[in-house]
């Protein structure tokens, strides 16, 4: 069966809103290292930003270092457009 590729506007979005929380709860961590709540919030932000970047590797190449395949012969991500210049589906 086919996968449907998922909107790689939606996707980007949903990056930008899981990195922002997690970032957001990592700031409050800064001052707040105690408090489980936040911690349980980061890591589920976390885990969700991981995800995401993992499912837009996939469909349309990496967006960090952490999600490039170095088993693949050429770095094919250049021959896309990037995320700010296209954004549609």
């Amino acid at each position: 069966m086919n996968e449907k590729k998922p909107c790689r506007k939606e996707l980007m979005d949903w990056i930008n809103i899981v990195s922002f929380a997690a970032d957001d709860a990592k700031l409050f961590l800064d001052t707040h290292p105690c408090d489980q709540d936040a911690l349980e919030y980061f890591n589920e932000f976390k885990c969700q930003r991981v995800q995401a970047l993992n499912e837009y590797a996939k469909y349309y190449g990496p967006l960090t270092l952490d999600t490039a395949d170095s088993q693949t012969e050429r770095w094919n991500w250049i021959n896309d457009p990037w995320p700010w210049q296209e954004g549609g589906c």
